[in-house]
């Protein structure tokens, strides 16, 4: 097999050979193809994962398994919560009065 790299990666897998990591450039690429088979490997996992939440989702809610909410009252809550944390004084000022 022959493979054409940019400048660029072939100057990066010369500076790999050349810091004595790698004995030659075939290492380097084989490497640097583990570790992308590895994240393509991890990429699928999760994403399976997440399908498999996502079908367990529509399944419970096809069940009638859901929560109704208002999502307007949420969002007034918090929004009197950040409100009432305005108010509150910051934890620096209560350390300058009480150290004076």
């Amino acid at each position: 097999m022959h493979i054409s790299l940019t400048e660029r990666l072939e100057a990066w897998v010369r500076a790999k050979v050349e810091s004595g990591l790698y004995n030659n450039a075939s290492e380097v690429i084989r490497e640097a193809l583990r570790t992308q088979m590895r994240a393509e490997q991890t990429y699928q996992e999760k994403l399976d994962a997440l399908r498999a939440e996502i079908d367990k989702g529509w399944a419970q809610a096809d069940a009638g398994d859901v929560v109704e909410f208002d999502f307007d009252a949420i969002m007034k809550e918090v929004e009197a919560e950040l409100a009432d944390a305005d108010d509150a004084p910051d934890a620096q000022a209560i350390a300058d009065a009480v150290h004076g």
